[in-house]
């Protein structure tokens, strides 16, 4: 896939080829401005490639509509936004008919049931517009958790765990990989902590896909990612 915005000189991305398998965990690392962002707003067909194909079970996106195309992709953006109304109201837009057990699953694994459980409310706490009476890393759970309940074929986290602290998104992606099997998971992420366990971390540099493999694997072979790496855990020493 290569893909440029109206007008500009240089693509935005490049000759990028990967496949994603269901179940596998795939990770998108790069600078900023490397064009991970756009490689997730390409699968959400906010823009339609420029040249290649991106596929879904071996179907052109191109030919789905956008509610098919959202219909198999549970999507978590890097800024969370919840509805007025009530926690369930919002859970209930990934599964209209959803059981109050089934919330409560969702809301485990994306570690924020206690939260609701404490609450003398629980699930019909209220929620203001934009879910401004919530913290981010609370209204970022919330996010996953409605996801989640979803069930979709694919995953797509963009840049969704970096309001979290580092604990919670160690025992949310334990949580999603343990007990979310079938789905295939991708995760744009500025943190190496986040991407760790991903089967397949895919490195981004000015548009071009510069290293693929596993965390061990791209420390001996790629040395974008090892600078990446190098500076984050330096940063983590200080």
């Amino acid at each position: 896939v290569s893909f440029s915005y109206p007008g500009a000189e240089e693509p935005v991305l490049r000759d990028i080829s990967f496949t994603l398998y269901p179940g596998q965990t795939a990770a998108v690392i790069g600078s900023t401005g490397s064009g991970k962002s756009t490689l997730a707003d390409l699968l959400l067909r906010l823009h339609d490639v420029g040249e290649g194909a991106i596929r879904v079970g071996g179907v052109d996106v191109r030919t789905l509509t956008q509610q098919e195309l959202r219909e198999r992709i549970g999507c978590v953006p890097q800024k969370a936004f919840l509805f007025s109304g009530t926690i369930a109201d919002n859970l209930r837009h990934g599964k209209k008919d959803a059981t109050d057990l089934e919330m409560h699953h969702a809301a485990a694994i994306a570690q924020i049931d206690d939260f609701i459980r404490e609450h003398k409310k629980g699930l019909d706490a209220p929620v203001s517009q934009g879910g401004g009476n919530f913290s981010g890393g609370q209204k970022q759970r919330l996010s996953i958790a409605r996801a989640v309940i979803k069930e979709p074929d694919i995953f797509l986290f963009d840049d969704s765990f970096s309001a979290l602290d580092v604990k919670t998104d160690a025992a949310l992606r334990r949580a999603l990989r343990e007990q979310v099997v079938r789905p295939a998971k991708l995760i744009v992420a500025q943190r190496v902590s986040t991407i760790l366990d991903a089967d397949l971390i895919l490195v981004l540099d000015e548009g071009r896909l510069v290293g693929a493999g596993t965390h061990g694997e791209l420390l001996e072979t790629c040395p974008v990612y090892r600078a990446i790496a190098d500076s984050q855990m330096q940063r983590e020493g200080a």
